[in-house]
């Protein structure tokens, strides 16, 4: 992680990104992500995957006066706060097409993150978090959050003003059970961008954009 901050960040920068990460970063949820046990695309862990998004949001938000660089850097910290490792899982197997990892983790990680890190939802818009972490697949699609069965994989449920938000942001822009549209607002567009640039680092190869589909890692053992 440090080699990591110190590709991306001055001194200056480092300490100034590591105190707003701080909540999420030192929680467990996040410690047990940057294990090999959660491996992302291709090798990389999840952890350092999400951690390279909120550095590559955080120097983007930095350049800008229009946005909220910690709403930004919050939603890039949570994007991808999945709850079972998606590669060569059995346990994430499902029944319907659109309930696959692909389509349905964004919904996932909303319903973790506002379960883990309540302080920050009653601290931040809401709305925006959760929109932006909805949308951070754009151009792919999303799941739309309906009264159908999700085969969501998290312990704990949502409800109130924050299941209404997430039930709205997925309903816009409906094809059937999936949602084709970008975030409202600046600084989830901004997490979408950032979550793009990393993905295209490490999905050098015919068998990383395979897995991104499939599920399935061949180099994994």
């Amino acid at each position: 992680m440090d080699e990591l901050l110190d590709k991306y960040l001055s001194k200056e920068e480092k300490e100034d990104f590591l105190s707003i990460i701080k909540p999420i970063f030192e929680s467990e949820e996040f410690k047990l992500r940057s294990t090999d046990k959660y491996t992302h695309h291709d090798s990389i862990t999840l952890g350092e995957h999400i951690l390279e998004v909120a550095i590559i949001t955080y120097l983007k938000c930095k350049k800008r006066k229009d946005v909220d660089l910690k709403t930004a850097v919050y939603i890039a910290m949570m994007h991808d706060l999945y709850t079972l490792p998606w590669q060569n899982n059995p346990d994430n197997v499902v029944k319907y097409f659109f309930n696959k990892h692909g389509f349905r983790h964004p919904i996932e990680a909303v319903i973790n993150a506002v379960n883990w890190y309540p302080e920050i939802f009653n601290s931040y818009d809401k709305e925006v978090l959760i929109d932006g972490i909805v949308h951070h697949m754009y151009p792919m699609p999303v799941r739309v959050y309906n009264d159908k069965d999700l085969e969501l994989r998290c312990k704990d449920g949502i409800d109130g003003e924050n299941e209404q938000i997430l039930r709205d942001s997925t309903n816009r822009f409906r094809i059937g059970d999936i949602s084709l549209c970008r975030s409202r607002f600046k600084e989830g567009r901004i997490v979408s961008m950032a979550d793009k640039k990393v993905t295209r680092i490490h999905l050098r190869n015919a068998n990383s954009l395979t897995q991104a589909f499939t599920g399935r890692n061949r180099n994994l053992a």
